[in-house]
């Protein structure tokens, strides 16, 4: 039998050790310094995830509303909030940190779901109660949380160009509401 020193054998331990221990951090190496690159405050986090599902659940419902529905003025309206948020929608791509990933099109299918198969005054009736109030009321929030509380200052920036708009769409769905008699349309 061969007797090594205790010396000896600990180094080579320590080693082949070592040797494991580089080859598995160069493996993991390359996504640390990605990860640290996107680092954004929470509230900005919360912004690109609500506010971006706020405008494409508005510009995907507008966009069933003005195939489902009878009305003109609603179909007018579903007309000028697809419009808009989509370019809403390009301008909070446009204004994320580069490496955050901004969803295109991540609607809220419940919503989405609860007016896809209505039609008629029936489809109206929903779509102005669920779409146009309760989903400009949330797009709304979003918006004024990030002017209030983000961090990034293009997502601040973004957030207030893009407030008026969504302000503007809040009133007229309000408006839209009380001229359909809806109880919907004072909140």
């Amino acid at each position: 039998m061969i007797r090594l020193p205790l010396a000896t054998l600990a180094s080579a331990c320590m080693t082949g050790l070592l040797a494991v221990a580089t080859v598995a951090s160069a493996q993991t190496a390359p996504a640390a310094p990605a990860a640290a690159e996107v680092r954004l405050h929470a509230a900005d986090q919360a912004f690109i995830a609500d506010g971006t599902q706020a405008v494409a659940t508005q510009r995907d419902a507008a966009r069933i509303a003005t195939s489902r529905s009878t009305d003109r003025e609603v179909k007018a309206f579903a007309e000028r909030v697809s419009s808009d948020n989509a370019k809403i929608s390009d301008a909070l791509r446009a204004a994320s940190p580069r490496g955050v990933d901004v969803p295109k099109n991540d609607p809220d299918a419940a919503v989405l779901a609860s007016i896809n198969n209505l039609r008629g005054a029936e489809f109206d009736k929903a779509y102005i109660e669920q779409v146009a109030l309760a989903g400009e009321q949330k797009a709304l929030s979003a918006f004024q949380a990030e002017i209030a509380s983000g961090r990034d200052e293009q997502l601040k920036d973004a957030a207030k160009k893009a407030l008026p708009t969504i302000q503007q769409h809040y009133a007229m769905a309000q408006e839209l509401a009380k001229r359909k008699h809806l109880s919907s349309a004072v909140q």
